[in-house]
């Protein structure tokens, strides 16, 4: 059985997934350096929903952890690194964070390629981003409705596609963990420099699904805000994945506090 790959030195382990304790400038300072590098680099980021999913996914929990950035889009994460003594000094989500890395984006000359969401909801993302920063480079813009296994016709013509253009910034909106899986799986085969996982990016962009009320987005509760607007759809992760969530802490809490060694259903394969 092959092994796990664990969290990289100078992250915070939660749930055997390390978190870059980052802020949006040193953010912004990575994916230069990364376009810059000459080749793909991964950027991925972290929620209570995408910890619970790794915590039973080691496939998944080695993606992450093979990133060249993980950054947290959480506010659980950030209470669950200080539970376990570390400090995450930003939550860094997108339907906010979009803005300014388009700003960041237009100011050096990075180019994007947006892959995912509904038809024609990602131009719609493009067209606004691009009214509040002309001199924003969008290269290619595709929809994520195609078949995505390896192999299959249309996922090789969206790589020949992607490739054609060979953007800076390849940001894919997939749905976790769908995205995660085929950068995972296409890494090697992707001719871009940069390539970041957006979750529905595209879709608070251009306005398809708002945030909650900022007394909400603001205070930790994002959660409650998505909750009461799509309930039927997200009643399980968040009124029974958050709770487990943090029970998963205390256990890992548990372990590290009482050096008894694994505590059962922790993964035991993450160093």
């Amino acid at each position: 059985m092959a092994s796990s790959v664990g969290p990289r030195a100078g992250r915070i382990d939660v749930l055997g997934v390390g978190v870059d304790p980052i802020t949006v400038d040193e953010l912004h300072a990575e994916i230069a350096r990364l376009v810059r590098g000459g080749r793909l680099g991964l950027v991925l980021n972290v929620n209570a929903h995408c910890l619970n999913l790794c915590y039973e996914d080691r496939a998944l929990r080695d993606s992450l952890n093979g990133a060249d950035v993980v950054f947290c889009d959480g506010a659980g994460v950030m209470l669950a690194a200080r539970m376990l003594g570390g400090r995450i000094p930003a939550r860094i989500t997108y339907a906010a964070w979009i803005w300014r890395l388009a700003g960041f984006a237009a100011a050096e000359g990075f180019s994007f390629y947006f892959l995912g969401a509904p038809p024609g909801v990602a131009q719609e993302a493009a067209r606004r981003l691009r009214e509040r920063y002309p001199g924003l480079r969008i290269v290619g813009i595709r929809h994520g409705y195609f078949d995505h296994s390896a192999g299959s016709t249309e996922n090789e013509a969206v790589l020949e596609e992607i490739n054609a253009t060979a953007p800076d910034i390849l940001l894919v909106g997939l749905g976790m963990p769908l995205q995660e899986r085929w950068l995972t799986q296409n890494r090697y085969r992707l001719d871009a420099r940069v390539a970041l996982t957006g979750g529905a990016v595209f879709d608070y962009v251009s306005r398809r699904v708002r945030r909650g009320p900022r007394i909400l987005t603001e205070s930790g509760f994002e959660w409650l805000a998505r909750l009461l607007h799509e309930p039927r759809r997200l009643w399980r992760r968040y009124l029974l994945g958050n709770p487990l969530f943090l029970l998963r802490v205390l256990r890992q809490l548990l372990w590290r506090t009482t050096g008894r060694g694994p505590v059962k259903g922790l993964p035991q394969d993450r160093r």
